[in-house]
């Protein structure tokens, strides 16, 4: 199964793509889509849209495992990126690519074992889950790789189950 993992955001969106079969995980790629600071929202989340399908006509993901939103002090920052996570959902949709969503703490539970886990700690199981040299970079692309790594073992338990 190959699984898109994104981290949703306006300035940044981290994406990884993942690589699972076998009881075992590869990755294969991530990153960063950026957007520049000058531009309308409305255009950052075109360029967003676009940059997105780019990667999936490349990478021809089987699903799209999606940090859900979380944010507590700054609503208007949340706002906006709530309507990147739309783009973001949409642009699964349009290409019937099945969307997982994943709360953060279900993300670090299924990586570090720990719901209540520092950020350091899962970009450190990440890097030792998939035998990597280094912790992916930027950190929105190591935070995607650890949502693709959630689904990864997520679906594996599912499927697990008598």
């Amino acid at each position: 199964m190959r699984i898109l993992g994104i981290d949703p955001g306006v300035a940044t969106v981290g994406f990884a793509v993942l690589e699972t079969g076998a009881g075992s995980q590869h990755l294969v790629t991530c990153g960063a889509i950026t957007t520049p600071a000058g531009l309308r929202l409305s255009a950052r989340l075109l360029q967003i849209e676009g940059d997105l399908h780019a990667l999936i006509a490349q990478f021809s993901p089987d699903v799209m495992a999606v940090e859900e939103l979380f944010f507590s002090k700054n609503v208007t920052t949340g706002i906006a990126v709530a309507h990147a996570r739309g783009v973001i959902l949409l642009a699964a949709e349009r290409e019937g690519i099945p969307i997982f969503e994943y709360k953060p703490m279900q993300i670090k539970q299924a990586v570090t074992g720990y719901g209540g886990a520092e950020k350091r700690q899962v970009m450190e199981m990440t890097r030792r889950l998939l035998n990597l040299k280094e912790t992916p970079r930027p950190d929105d692309a190591a935070d995607a790789v650890a949502v693709a790594l959630c689904h990864a073992r997520s679906a594996t338990s599912l499927l697990n189950r008598g």
